[in-house]
């Protein structure tokens, strides 16, 4: 059974850091483009960050640029966000997304989710 599950979720004040992960199961992580969205109540969930397969290929939304990191570990078939500099407006669901059916990897056209993980930023 293919399966995605986040971990790392948390209440955390501005200006701090937490890293999300997200392990698959049931598939090899390391044959495809991997991405992180992001959704708050009343708003459409968004792109955060993707890397392509080879992992030589990063992406960022402008508003999480030089704090967020993507990145990938797929000898333990994890994905990772590292999020520094943590701010209210990040506070969100994040969901780990793998296998884009288009090469706009900011594209919610996944085929494979997770169940997402809240981070909330709040003093």
């Amino acid at each position: 059974q293919l399966q995605l599950v986040e971990s790392g979720g948390d209440l955390v004040q501005p200006g701090g850091s937490l890293r999300l992960s997200c392990a698959a199961s049931g598939f090899t992580l390391e044959d495809y483009a991997i991405g992180w969205f992001r959704g708050a109540p009343g708003k459409v969930r968004e792109f955060v960050a993707a890397i392509s397969w080879s992992g030589a290929s990063t992406y960022y939304a402008d508003s999480v640029k030089g704090r967020f990191t993507i990145s990938r570990d797929n000898t333990k078939n994890t994905m990772y966000l590292q999020m520094n500099s943590l701010k209210p407006e990040d506070t969100a669901v994040y969901y780990c997304a793998v296998d884009p059916r288009y090469e706009d990897y900011t594209l919610l056209e996944y085929d494979y989710w997770g169940q997402g993980t809240q981070v909330t930023v709040s003093s």
